[in-house]
């Protein structure tokens, strides 16, 4: 939910006629009072599905935003973390919030060192030289065209063994408050990016578990699927969100 703290209708006005790029460096100050931040919950059931899978020496968080992600790297990597967001207001919120946590940063004692990046995910300026990437909400900004390009250069900087992982939520029931939301969301985008440049790309309803779990198998990770059972589990059975752990062999 918004709150009183948060951006006015001015400012996500102004936000959403940039770029993307643009629209989060003016953004970055409130994006943690908003409800476009992954939730508490998910980042700390995350965690906890992570952990028996490590520990991991490097970890990688694409998209890294104010930095929660690499809170939950911090959690389960012993030797390094890195962020990597191309939205330079985005990167100082997470510099500011995140490095002085327990002594964190370069050769912290207390736990990995702590670094972050400029880049483009689709260009990611590493080499072969981490154990775990994460990615917390952010695939809504790649157009389906793009993600087998991002999933083959997320493989190339994984050593051999790597994983990539990342919570998918279950999607919403057709026709409910929230699927009706998710809708209108990416149709005003589509208007909004057919009359207006420079776009901004943002679309919740074009990350499908099926073709996403395919794409990456495409790519040459080994696939897996955890659920998140702390998030519950719906009507059906199913669980509320599942954990994608995509292995490069």
């Amino acid at each position: 939910m918004f709150t009183p703290q948060g951006p006015t209708l001015r400012e996500l006005t102004v936000q959403a006629l940039s770029s993307t790029e643009r629209g989060y460096d003016l953004l970055a100050p409130k994006f943690d009072l908003t409800p476009f931040r992954t939730p508490d919950p998910v980042l700390d059931a995350v965690a906890d599905a992570l952990g028996p899978l490590g520990p991991f020496r490097a970890g990688l968080d694409i998209c890294c935003g104010t930095g929660a992600g690499v809170d939950v790297l911090r959690e389960v990597c012993v030797e390094r973390v890195t962020g990597v967001d191309f939205s330079a207001g985005m990167l100082a919120t997470a510099r500011s919030a995140v490095l002085p946590k327990d002594g964190a940063g370069a050769g912290g004692s207390r736990g990995p060192a702590v670094d972050f990046v400029r880049a483009d995910a689709r260009a990611l300026p590493f080499r072969a030289s981490f154990d775990l990437a994460v990615s917390f909400g952010a695939f809504g900004h790649f157009l389906p065209s793009e993600r087998p390009g991002l999933f083959t250069r997320v493989r190339e900087v994984l050593r051999p063994g790597g994983t990539f992982a990342f919570p998918v939520p279950a999607p919403p029931r057709v026709g409910s408050r929230l699927y009706w939301t998710l809708w209108g969301f990416d149709a005003a985008m589509r208007a909004r990016n057919a009359v207006w440049r420079p776009p901004f790309v943002m679309y919740y309803r074009t990350f499908r578990l099926t073709e996403v779990v395919d794409e990456l198998t495409r790519t040459g990770f080994e696939v897996d699927l955890v659920a998140l059972d702390g998030l519950g589990r719906l009507p059906d059975g199913a669980p509320r969100c599942r954990m994608v752990v995509a292995r490069r062999p």
